[in-house]
């Protein structure tokens, strides 16, 4: 791992030469590591490692059951400061591995564009040329994106295990590593070697996770990392390459590129705002969250201001300007005579002085550079706007269209997405408290003593009286429950931030646990409570009403999944409704669930119930006549909704797209995807093209097409059926699977950890069922089992088949392989499906199998995992033909054979280590040590896996 002697086992010799880039990288990082090793910690320990290494690739390679108990003995014998010294070498390992990787596809991707080659699939110019060879009209692109809302939005979740020191140590070793494939001197290569060398020792000697709870305030400052890194300036860039991508596919003649006057891509997030379970989110974090958004972006458009300033130095004795220009000049507060003939200047010296006034009326406390004269705030972001557009204007038509980019159209295009706000919060809670808030509200106001015990159509009866009275429920002269308070304030902060940041700061607001019709209805009525909901009311009683936050259901369970049309049906019926949905622009957004309903249902079933879900929904909106936004709730882990996005989105049922999408990006997640701006670029242009030819791809009106889709989904709910009773069957109905589950996995370590302000689990017990989902399937992560992302579909193949005799057998294997041939929504479930079970080890598995004190537990439930798992592959194999795992994704799988024998150690640490702490009896104070060095490998494991979360 960390020396020349080692370092060829890195990437099998089979791997092509166009991976030797990579293998040099690692080899590299590996051996920096190594060099620190020895310096920092010792020939020992470093020896310790090498050993423990090689012990560890003889254990997988081999499956040596003498490896195994020379492992066990040689991880027992270590000290506990050996035994953090380990864990850290190999977490960082897998932390510069990642790197490398990253760099490599970077590395691939433009090789693969200065070797002039056709369009990659993922594109958007490779989704253009798709639809433009289909017939599809330029018209019809343009309307796509003057019309489509495409919001990643991140969230933060248990599992973010990164901490921005160790981001920004890691983002400057990338950058200099990518600087090695650049020409350099011997000089250069010699510094850039010392830099690297430092960077890997900074790594070493910073600490890799948090002593004290991360706090809400902790999470926003790491999210708005990412947008510094990344979405600042890649997003603005994209919209740069999606304007040429379609005057190349789509040529207007003259070459000339129309620009989109729409900001199609907007970023949301839930950090500050998401309250489900957080009892540390609440108006307080709601503001603070805004003010540090607003600051982030109007740090970054002085600093953008600045630099136009020095750059736009043309006079006005080489060339005219136009008259708006010159007004915007003589507006400025600067006065020099050395500027007198440098309106240019003058006026973006006005501009910086506006945007300081803004930034300090929004919360901002440190303007770096102080403007030259006071000036009025901005009423809002179209007004900075319609500034950069006037000096865009006048520089076109005055002979200065090639100063207009890089920076002042990029600048332009960054205030259109980004606004005075960066990212929309979502705010998010669950029905049950809005629920008591309104008991309260009614108790205390006298118009009904219990409103919980109420019956669905009578709570739908009383909310909707409510909501047709012009007095409020709430009196500031009556004590209310501290919940109610907290409740309303809540909703005031977000009327009030609506107000001082503009309408896109907050405008959706989800409600998780959506089971019934008044759950919705809940919300509006606490909007009215709270001047968010608003009535013009007319003589006869009526009101045109307005609400200014969309109210989002959230579907999560399997029976919410199932139930969910049906609700949307009846909300959609009630007149109040209807108008506000028509204020919306007629388009309502629906959250589905990914997490829940596959802890719920397991795998199979939850994918198929949201498919189901997604399919009837689409049908009754389009009877409404409401355009349908689906939000999607999907985590890290494929068990979780995770896999490839681009793929995700394709596979999505016909008329659930249309340009409209939101989806959650989450965890350790956010990392991989965004912490390097090349490759965030990238996972952004792969949602655009995703969504671009999901929503104007023509689909075939094929009678015969139709007919088999339908055997399709027939076959398919027979096999969801049969998963979801294999699946509770082991977990909620076998009796000591929990106990099992708590011992065979670290989640009682992770709940310890200092990752995020959430906590683990909703209640304080030992329930599955009250366990968030999210800790649950990073436990089984951890532990290299990944049940949730398979577990019940070999079951399921195995029955069904076995349902039928003789040649109807074969049949009904040819049918699943069609399945997988001729359907999308197939044949992604199985390719997530087959990337979860390449990084399934049940060798390691095993040694956490041995943390169950009862043996007979231990042997009956490991013993029903593993027969499962292996009636899993056996049915992979059958309908795929695909032997190996990954075989349609090489890259992939030589990366997971390159890293896992470097992430195996850290397991076995792990397993060490829990052992060590769940000895100490309860009078022992914890042992600090064996708890960091627990944390400290649930981090390595993550970063190995990277999509664990």
């Amino acid at each position: 791992m960390l020396n020349d002697a080692v370092a060829p086992e890195i990437v099998p010799a089979a791997a092509s030469d166009k991976d030797a880039p990579l293998k040099e990288d690692i080899r590299l990082l590996g051996r920096l590591l190594g060099d620190v090793l020895r310096e920092q910690e010792g020939d020992a320990v470093f020896n310790v490692v090498e050993t423990i290494r090689q012990t560890s690739v003889r254990f997988r390679r081999e499956a040596d059951a003498h490896a195994a108990l020379e492992l066990d003995a040689m991880l027992k014998e270590l000290s506990r400061e050996q035994t953090i010294s380990v864990v850290r070498a190999f977490s960082y390992f897998s932390h510069l591995a990642n790197i490398a990787e990253d760099q490599h596809h970077i590395r691939r991707r433009r090789a693969h564009l200065l070797a002039g080659s056709p369009a990659q699939k993922g594109s958007v110019s490779f989704a253009l040329k798709k639809l433009r060879m289909a017939g599809v009209p330029r018209k019809t692109v343009d309307t796509f994106f003057q019309d489509a809302l495409i919001a990643p939005v991140l969230t933060a979740h248990p599992t973010e295990v990164q901490r921005k020191s160790i981001l920004d140590a890691e983002h400057d070793i990338a950058r200099l590593l990518a600087e090695r494939d650049l020409p350099q001197t011997p000089k250069e290569r010699q510094a850039n070697m010392q830099l690297l060398r430092s960077r890997v020792a900074t790594l070493w000697q910073t600490r890799m996770l948090r002593y004290s709870k991360l706090t809400v305030a902790d999470e926003i400052e790491n999210a708005l990392s990412y947008y510094r890194i990344t979405f600042l300036r890649e997003l603005p860039g994209l919209y740069d390459d999606i304007e040429e991508d379609i005057a190349a596919e789509y040529p207007n003649g003259d070459g000339t590129r129309e620009p989109i006057n729409a900001a199609y891509v907007q970023m949301g997030s839930w950090i500050g705002g998401d309250r489900d379970g957080n009892p540390n989110v609440n108006a307080g974090t709601m503001q603070h969250a805004l003010a540090r958004h607003a600051t982030t972006i109007l740090d970054f458009y002085l600093d953008e201001v600045h630099a136009l300033g020095a750059e736009l130095s043309v006079s006005t004795l080489m060339v005219g300007v136009s008259a708006e220009l010159q007004a915007l000049a003589d507006q400025s507060p600067d006065a020099s005579p050395h500027r007198s003939d440098e309106p240019y200047r003058r006026a973006l010296i006005g501009i910086y002085a506006r945007l300081a006034a803004t930034a300090r009326a929004l919360g901002a406390t440190n303007i770096l550079r102080k403007e030259v004269g006071a000036a009025a705030a901005y009423p809002d972001a179209a007004a900075f706007v319609a500034d950069l557009r006037t000096i865009v204007a006048s520089l076109e038509s005055h002979h200065g269209a090639a100063l207009v980019r890089p920076r002042l159209a990029t600048l332009a295009r960054a205030a259109d997405i980004f606004g005075f706000h960066l990212a929309s919060l979502d705010m998010r809670q669950t029905s049950d408290v809005h629920e008591r808030v309104l008991a309260d509200l009614f108790e205390k106001s006298g118009v009904a003593a219990d409103y919980t015990a109420l019956s669905e159509e009578d709570k739908q009866a009383l909310l909707l009286n409510e909501l047709a009275q012009p007095r409020l429920l709430y009196s500031p002269y009556i004590a209310y429950a501290t919940e109610t308070d907290s409740e309303l304030a809540i909703l005031r902060a977000a009327r009030d931030i609506r107000q001082r940041y503009g309408a896109r700061a907050i405008r959706n607001y989800i409600i998780s646990h959506t089971e019934t019709v008044s759950d919705l209805l809940e919300v509006l009525l606490l909007q009215k409570e709270t001047g968010l909901l608003r009535t013009d009311w007319k003589a006869g009683g009526d009101g045109d009403s307005t609400c200014e936050l969309m109210v989002i259901p959230l579907f999560e369970t399997i029976p919410d999944l199932q139930r969910a049309a049906g609700i949307m049906s009846q909300v959609m019926a009630l007149p109040l409704v209807k108008q506000l949905i028509a204020k919306q622009g007629q388009l309502q957004e629906v959250m589905l669930g990914y997490s829940d309903s596959n802890k719920d249902g397991g795998f199979l079933t939850s994918n198929w119930e949201l498919y189901k879900a997604e399919l009837a929904l689409v049908s009754d909106f389009q009877k409404a006549g409401v355009k349908l936004r689906l939000f999607h709730g999907r985590g890290g882990t494929v068990g979780r909704g995770g896999g490839p996005s681009y793929e995700a989105i394709l596979a999505q049922p016909p008329g659930t797209v249309n340009g409209q999408i939101r989806l959650t990006e989450q965890g350790e997640i956010i990392a991989s995807k965004f912490s390097n701006a090349e490759i965030g670029r990238r996972n952004l242009e792969l949602l655009v093209a995703a969504t671009l030819e999901a929503s104007l791809a023509p689909h075939e009106a094929n009678p015969a097409r139709n007919s088999q889709l339908a055997q399709f989904e027939a076959v398919m709910a027979q096999l969801s059926d049969l998963a979801y009773h294999a699946y509770r069957h082991l977990v909620y109905e076998t009796p000591g699977f929990t106990e099992y589950f708590f011992s065979a996995t670290p989640i009682a370590e992770i709940a310890e950890l200092n990752l995020g302000s959430r906590p683990a689990s909703r209640k304080a017990n030992q329930r599955i069922e009250d366990l968030r989902a999210i800790p649950w399937g990073f436990s089984w992560g951890q532990c290299r089992l990944l049940l949730p992302g398979w577990f019940g579909f070999g079951s399921a193949i195995e029955a069904w088949i076995n349902e039928a005799d003789g040649a109807a057998k074969d049949d009904k294997i040819a049918t699943l392989r069609a399945m997988y041939a001729e359907w999308p929504f197939f044949a992604t479930l199985l390719s997530n499906m087959d990337m979860v079970l390449a990084k399934t080890d049940l060798a390691i598995a095993s040694r956490y199998a041995e943390l169950v004190a009862d043996q007979g537990l231990r042997e009956r439930i490991y013993k029903r995992i593993t027969d499962e798992h292996g009636n899993t592959l056996r049915c992979l194999e059958l309908i795929t033909g695909n032997t190996e795992r990954l075989a349609g994704n090489p890259l992939l799988a030589r990366s997971i054979q390159n890293r896992f024998a470097y992430l195996d150690p850290l397991n076995h640490l792990q397993v060490e280590l829990i052992k060590r702490n769940r000895a100490l009896s309860s009078a022992v104070k914890v042992d600090e040590r064996v708890h960091r060095g627990i944390q400290l490998s649930i981090n390595g494991v993550a970063a190995g896996l990277r999509n664990t979360g």
